[in-house]
């Protein structure tokens, strides 16, 4: 006797876990840096090369200098932050 024709009653599906759906979550909308900002990151970012500072490593530094500056840090406190 085979298990293939046999009369089983399919399992029913599973019912979602909550009944109101999960709030989405809202994007941060991008904040562009000013002209000062975008000025006295090249600056710093100029040093940085000057001093011997890889071509990798600049990179890592200028992506988290900006991230920190487009929240509305200033550039000493952003560098202090990443240190």
């Amino acid at each position: 006797m085979s298990s293939y024709g046999d009369s089983m009653a399919p399992e029913p599906a599973p019912a979602p876990a909550s009944a109101s759906p999960k709030p989405e979550k809202k994007k941060r909308e991008g904040v562009k840096m000013s002209d000062k900002q975008k000025a006295d990151l090249k600056k710093h970012m100029d040093k940085l090369k000057e001093g011997g500072m890889s071509g990798s490593e600049l990179k890592s530094h200028r992506m988290k200098m900006m991230a920190r500056m487009r929240k509305g840090m200033t550039l000493k406190k952003a560098h202090a932050d990443i240190k």
